[in-house]
């Protein structure tokens, strides 16, 4: 896709029939892969941003419910696959970076530019006779963060702090601080067996956490980059890892040791399995070169679909 701006987030939803796609305008772009990756095979959802969207996420819970958010229009809007027009339009007053549902699909944190987090939760209030999204008063510092699988605990990284931090989820008590990274921590990523939980930095090594007692059982050097994104395989056998070089590692969960290479037409800000099969979806924008064709934003897989 020519354009003059990167691809920023891609994501499949909980079946991993449709794959969401943003970042180069105001519309988001839903494919079902197993049909088509054309351009115009996508269904374009619009009318709920006035500005770029830069981030999607699906509902765990509904195969159709997702939302996206936008830093520039500062909104987190909410969807469903089955309509093209948005069920509910969020204000915010900073500027959504990240947004990331609770396992049952009823809370979602959101990261700030400024590394603040901030929670949504699904409900009732006052009057309203269907449930709607509301902005919680609960806050805390963070550059990126995740629910765990049960969803009473939340895992957040800052970029200019070595430590995680483990909250209890909703009062937001410190739990565990381990060490992480020299020079910050910027992706998460949790094992789907509930064993390990991976952390990448600025200093482009992933660390693998033992669950059980947060102490890094393997280091993962493979990356000569500051680490992007992180994303285990639905089965927790392999790990991908996106980063500011042109390819994508993937990498044995138990041993560490790389397993390959994708080599990207660009970097690729985020990577993310099929939530059932051996598939990575990756993006990004192509560089612009003197006298070379015009940059264009990348959507990709790779793998068995």
């Amino acid at each position: 896709m020519p354009s003059s701006q990167a691809m920023t987030h891609v994501a499949w939803n909980c079946d991993g029939k449709k794959l969401a796609a943003v970042g180069i305008d105001k519309i988001t772009r839903v494919w079902t892969p197993e049909k088509s990756m054309e351009m115009r095979a996508a269904s374009n959802f619009s009318g709920g941003h006035s500005d770029d969207v830069d981030y999607v996420s699906w509902n765990p819970t509904h195969p159709d419910l997702f939302c996206t958010s936008s830093q520039k229009d500062r909104r987190i809007v909410f969807w469903d696959a089955r309509q093209s027009r948005y069920i509910q339009q969020c204000p915010v007053k900073i500027s959504p970076v990240q947004t990331s549902y609770s396992p049952d699909g009823r809370s979602l944190l959101f990261a700030s530019a400024g590394h603040q987090l901030f929670f949504m939760t699904l409900g009732k209030e006052g009057e309203e006779t269907k449930e709607q999204w509301h902005v919680s008063d609960k806050d805390a510092i963070g550059s990126t963060a995740i629910f765990n699988h049960v969803g009473d605990g939340v895992i957040l990284t800052h970029h200019s702090e070595h430590t995680l931090r483990v909250m209890d989820y909703p009062s937001l008590a410190i739990r565990e601080s381990p060490a992480a990274h020299v020079g910050g921590c910027v992706a998460l990523a949790l094992d789907p067996r509930g064993r390990y939980l991976a952390s990448g930095g600025y200093d482009s090594i992933v660390n693998m956490f033992d669950l059980n007692d947060w102490i890094c059982a393997r280091t993962i050097t493979a990356c000569e980059n500051s680490i992007s994104a992180l994303s285990f395989s639905h089965d927790g056998e392999y790990l991908a890892i996106a980063n500011a070089g042109p390819y994508i590692d993937i990498c044995a969960t138990e041993t560490g040791v790389p397993l390959h290479r994708v080599p990207a037409l660009a970097p690729s800000p985020t990577v993310t399995w099929h939530p059932s099969k051996y598939v990575i979806a990756y993006c990004g924008q192509t560089k612009i070169r003197e006298g070379g064709p015009p940059p264009v934003a990348v959507i990709s897989m790779f793998g068995l679909l």
